[in-house]
């Protein structure tokens, strides 16, 4: 069932009274959902997530609910956190788990796994594919998110990829500078290990910009998709073989360098080689 309710209420109701009566769903459903982050409500002039089913809305409040019971039925894949230096924390996010959440719901978004594991506030400072893997920062106040996301934005961050693509690819600092999007677009491809049969390859990509899906079109433009991509190659058993794999940067907020690299045992694209 996908359906999605916006109301504006007429007298002062309980939310989840409000929403069960607007639907036909039953109060459980209903919680759940709200706690799932599937429920907005207008809020100080702002639209925001309203998880708390026994509060009472006043008369005149418009709220929203977002109902998929297939996306509410979904189960966050286990997300680690790396490092924690108070003002943002290093996380890793694992294939499948998005970074954050829809108007459909967050308990399958990176950003309410912190939430809840680090019981403070969340503001994502980049982003990273839904199926890719790899090493996320997560701000914790106003200050450190835009300090990081002006590193982020102003390319004062190396950014190193690890990718297993289809096929024998021998490269070595090869500079890709295909426009994504009709913008401007670099990465910078190096050969790690290939196998025997030259069925694959692993590949470390260094990227100057970061373009939705640059590294995925980077490397399908050569003739070697990544395994696993459904959008630019071909689907697979495997999910899709990109792993973000170090971040080195100049914290802006304690200024020192810091140099993050996933440890070993998560990086599931060198670890297969």
């Amino acid at each position: 069932m996908r359906t999605i309710v916006d109301l504006t209420l007429k007298k002062p109701q309980i939310a989840v009274d409000a929403l069960s009566e607007a639907t036909g769903l039953s109060k459980q459903r209903i919680k759940d959902a709200m706690a799932k982050g599937a429920c907005r409500w207008t809020h100080k002039g702002k639209q925001v997530r309203l998880r708390k089913a026994k509060r009472e809305v006043k008369a005149g409040t418009r709220l929203q609910l977002f109902y998929d019971d297939i996306v509410l039925a979904r189960k966050p894949q286990p997300a680690e956190l790396l490092t924690d230096f108070g003002h943002y924390s290093v996380w890793f996010k694992p294939h499948g788990l998005l970074a954050q959440g829809s108007q459909w719901g967050d308990h399958c978004s990176l950003m309410r796994v912190a939430e809840v594991q680090l019981g403070k506030p969340c503001f994502l400072v980049h982003r990273l594919d839904a199926d890719a893997a790899g090493l996320m920062l997560i701000a914790h106040d106003g200050k450190a998110a835009a300090a990081l996301s002006e590193c982020f934005a102003g390319r004062a961050l190396r950014k190193v990829y690890h990718a297993r693509v289809c096929g024998h690819l021998e490269a070595q600092a090869l500079t890709i500078d295909t426009p994504v999007d009709d913008k401007e677009a670099i990465s910078h491809v190096s050969t790690l290990a290939s196998e025997a049969s030259e069925a694959s390859t692993v590949v470390e990509v260094i990227i100057e910009t970061g373009r939705k899906h640059q590294i995925r079109q980077h490397l399908a433009g050569l003739g070697h998709p990544i395994i696993g991509d459904r959008l630019y190659g071909t689907a697979d058993k495997l999910p899709l073989q990109l792993v973000a794999a170090e971040l080195e940067f100049s914290c802006p907020l304690a200024g020192k360098k810091r140099l993050l690299r996933l440890p070993p045992e998560l990086n599931d694209v060198v670890s297969a080689a």
